[in-house]
């Protein structure tokens, strides 16, 4: 098999697999939908980690060649087109072998489901297909292409449960919020092919860079911008609204009303790695504008440092590692910003793992509660739940940095870099980084140890917690009901997602951040950028990392966050209420998210919707409707009405008029003549 075979294999075969699950559901059935599907991503995925193979050990090149042009229009074309290089590789191998655990999943989780089986596996399916075009695409058309289509499926999977009104609101919301950010990316776009050599090639506009490194635009009369920071800054709103950086992470967490696996893939593998994946494309680029890095560093900050915040007072287990995710995210875009670009798509591989291992050993547990998803009403599930606890355990610890975990060596060299960096705003992103760590520590075991230990607080409920949740499962365990472990189909995916979250960490660090594996895929000015060779010259191996976060602050904060989450959840529970009770204004401003969605809903949807309503009356109702076309159409049936008087049928009348008219000719005359 040739290379342009294998791409298109890798790239397609979700496709076909989502074609026939969605269009011949019915026909091939349950078993044949999730046996197609899953066979067309277990396809991909041993490929990609075949092309990924081909990369660590030096047999395969860069790959950049166009498929077919399907537009040519004034001098320019329009090719769908591969970049396969070290870092689409990876990306490659993250999102096939993170969809195919997740498709496995699937088959326990959606076993109860009477309808929309078939297009759930259909849907999940196209966005794996989708994420695979944005990552393997070699221009920024269809880069713009995967881009849209995994807003578009995100929207379906959102909104699956599409009769229940939170779901109908939260896939609105998505699709909404991440337009916004699409109209900055596609204006970035609009620039590159404006002034950046009539290409939307990569290699075509990289080659041009040098010719516009200094150029300027006016957006404004008489005010010159860098055209570099200009451009740079639309293509990362862009990537604010899909990688949900603040203040256009709003639609992340009630994305959570997807079912389970859909979290889990669009948290984890895809959709909000696609703007972090952007900007370490595009790092030739960002490299000439530190203005766009300085930014990119502070927005990471506040996501990373504010969105922790919010994880701490959430009650749904599926809300605390969503707002994990939106910290996490932070953590990645601070990495861009400090030009640590390997850094940033490392910590996108771990988090990857274990995040999608968080969201699927909540889905377990929730399996356990018979979809109750309030943690509390859970407790002590370790004693019923042995794999969900033990995975859960493990991927919390790869979460908060515990070291030797996989999130300890990406999350400590964010840090690093951080603190390494002299971009304005770094101290405030160093900051911000070295106090989520305690914050990210206490929100992950404060459930933990709400889920896991305790009183089996179900039993103690007033009353069998039974509704209809839309989705028709019955919810709730009665008290003296029993959870029990989830199917193999759900413990599979948990056990082989473990085992990345605790190893890959160790392994990766010195070839992906210090060794030459992203050489041809990230470019860093290490004149005017040096973070990532201070960290080269200060690093000695994963061992030595350990050794030396022994004597930083970062594994004590972590071990505080724990300590704290034990003592306030294990030792003494009734404290937290009280805590609640004395700090009740910053608990109000938790819960309602710093007051943006009421912000947005208020402000931007209301007002939106009052200029609309203006717009209609005044304008089209009153002023071209009524005015214009009605007002035009009356005016002409009055002055009828009037001059049909006239018309009388008789012959004096007429006579009459004559001599009127003659007489008003004759004064016309003779007033010209004495006027002239």
């Amino acid at each position: 098999m040739d290379n342009m075979s294998l791409y298109l294999t890798i790239a397609l075969a979700p496709l076909v697999g989502s074609l026939l699950a969605g269009l011949f559901g019915k026909q091939i059935g349950r078993a044949g939908a999730h046996s197609v599907t899953i066979l067309s991503v277990a396809v991909s995925t041993v490929l990609s980690a075949y092309v990924l193979w081909g990369f660590i050990d030096g047999s395969r090149s860069k790959f950049d060649e166009n498929v077919y042009t399907w537009l040519t229009m004034g001098g320019l074309d329009f090719s769908v087109g591969f970049l396969v290089d070290s870092l689409t590789a990876m990306m490659m191998v993250v999102v096939t072998s993170v969809s195919l655990m997740v498709h496995i999943y699937t088959i326990g989780y959606m076993h109860d489901e009477e309808t929309g089986y078939q297009r759930f596996f259909s849907y999940i399916s196209l966005f794996t297909f989708s994420m695979l075009m944005l990552v393997m695409s070699n221009n920024f058309v269809q880069l713009f292409f995967g881009w849209e289509a995994v807003g578009l499926v995100s929207y379906l999977l959102i909104g699956f449960y599409f009769k229940r009104e939170s779901a109908i609101f939260a896939n609105l919301k998505a699709f909404l919020v991440n337009r916004v950010g699409d109209f900055g990316f596609l204006l970035g776009i609009g620039l590159v092919l404006a002034y950046f050599g009539g290409s939307l090639r990569y290699a075509d506009v990289f080659a041009y860079l040098p010719n516009v490194q200094h150029a300027t635009i006016q957006l404004f009369p008489g005010v010159e911008w860098s055209l570099m920071t200009v451009t740079c800054l639309l293509l990362f709103i862009g990537a604010m609204g899909k990688s949900a950086q603040f203040p256009l992470h709003v639609w992340l967490p009630d994305s959570m009303e997807g079912p389970t696996p859909i979290s889990a893939l669009i948290h984890a593998a895809t959709m909000v790695t696609a703007g972090l994946f952007m900007v370490s494309r595009m790092s030739p680029m960002y490299e000439l504008s530190t203005t766009a890095l300085s930014v990119i560093m502070v927005v990471g900050a506040i996501t990373a440092l504010f969105m922790g915040f919010l994880g701490v007072i959430q009650n749904d287990i599926k809300r605390v590692v969503a707002y994990s995710t939106l910290s996490q995210l932070g953590y990645m875009t601070v990495a861009l910003g400090a030009s640590a670009y390997s850094i940033a798509m490392f910590h996108v591989m771990t988090h990857a793992f274990f995040k999608a291992l968080l969201f699927l050993a909540a889905g377990s547990a929730i399996i356990g509660m018979h979809h109750d998803q309030d943690m509390r009403h859970m407790g002590n599930l370790k004693k019923y739940m042995p794999i969900t606890w033990i995975t859960m355990l493990l991927g919390n610890l790869a979460l908060i940095g515990t070291p030797f975990f996989s999130g300890f060596y990406s999350k400590d060299s964010i840090i690093e870099a951080a603190h390494a960096s002299t971009l304005p705003g770094s101290g405030f992103a160093y900051f911000a980084v070295l106090a989520s760590v305690f914050v990210t520590a206490f929100y992950a075991f404060r459930q933990y140890f709400m889920v896991f230990h305790g009183k089996e607080k179900w039993r103690e409920l007033p009353e069998h917690h039974d509704d209809h949740h839309g989705d028709e499962h019955h919810h709730g365990l009665g008290k003296n009901d029993n959870p029990h472990e989830s199917p193999w189909v759900v413990t599979l995916p948990l056990i082989l997602l473990a085992i990345p979250s605790v190893v890959i960490g160790y392994f990766a660090i010195e070839p992906m951040l210090y060794g030459d594996f992203f050489k041809d895929a990230i470019y860093v000015n290490t004149e005017e950028h040096p973070t990532m060779a201070l960290l080269k010259e200060e690093f000695h191996g994963p061992l030595a990392m350990v050794m030396h976060s022994f004597y930083t602050p970062v594994l004590y904060l972590a071990l505080a966050g724990v300590v704290a989450a034990w003592f306030l959840y294990v030792k003494a529970p009734h404290l937290p209420a009280k805590i609640v009770a004395a700090f009740q204004p910053v608990y109000k401003l938790l819960d309602n998210k710093y007051y943006l969605d009421v912000l947005y809903y208020n402000v931007f949807a209301k007002g939106s919707r009052a200029l609309g309503t203006f717009f209609w009356k005044a304008i089209d109702t009153a002023i071209i409707d009524n005015g214009i076309v009605n007002g035009s159409a009356k005016m002409v049936g009055a002055v009828a009405a009037q001059v049909r008087k006239m018309q009388t049928g008789f012959i004096y009348t007429y006579a009459a008029a004559m001599v009127f008219g003659v007489l008003v000719l004759l004064g016309m005359t003779f007033w010209h003549l004495f006027a002239g």
